[in-house]
């Protein structure tokens, strides 16, 4: 079939049955169960659409695909439409914090020290992720610069707000940060993803 998991195809919406989409791809029928949907989403017959294929079964009564929005790998592989350095991988997405819909956050590594790996997937005034935003239903997308150093990682984990101390313990996988009182829920992020 040339399908491929783990990669975005796209096909056309064929029927929206129990909440299930039904996606026609020339030679086979794709899934998107409605768990694996964005809330809020809307589906028409007869429109095209994108998503992750994130699991082929061999059925003896043929292929099944099955589709995801809210996979994180969704956001991974759409960023590497986006943005060449990514799919090239220079740039790397080392982890992604997703709540579909409302808001994810991606920690972005270069491996070029010339390439400045959060503008490589912003763009040129934000043209790379609010084309992303906009495949997303406006989830919003928050990028940051990845690092080595656990301290330095968890401060721009917790950004925007503003860490007044961090301890990390190495062996335990811990780290203990200080924020200012009006700091905390922002530090924490909407549904702890920050943290």
């Amino acid at each position: 079939y040339g399908i491929k998991e783990g990669e975005i195809i796209s096909g056309i919406i064929q029927k929206v049955e129990r909440g299930n989409v039904y996606i026609d791809f020339s030679r086979a029928t794709g899934i998107l169960p409605a768990e694996e949907q964005i809330p809020g989403e809307y589906f028409q017959r007869g429109a095209r659409i994108r998503a992750y294929l994130y699991s082929v079964e061999d059925t003896p009564r043929g292929i099944n695909l099955r589709l995801s929005h809210t996979h994180p790998k969704f956001l991974e592989k759409l960023f590497a439409i986006e943005a060449p350095e990514v799919a090239s991988g220079i740039v790397e997405i080392k982890s992604i914090a997703r709540e579909p819909g409302s808001r994810s956050k991606i920690a972005v590594h270069s491996n070029d020290e010339h390439i400045d790996p959060v503008g490589s997937c912003v763009g040129q005034k934000g043209t790379r992720v609010n084309t992303v935003t906009g495949e997303l239903s406006g989830e919003k997308i928050d990028i940051i610069p990845w690092s080595e150093d656990p301290k330095e990682f968890v401060s721009n984990s917790l950004s925007p707000a503003k860490v007044l101390s961090i301890e990390v313990d190495e062996k335990e996988h811990k780290a203990t940060v200080e924020v200012a009182d009006d700091q905390l829920s922002l530090a924490i992020g909407k549904g702890g993803q920050n943290v």
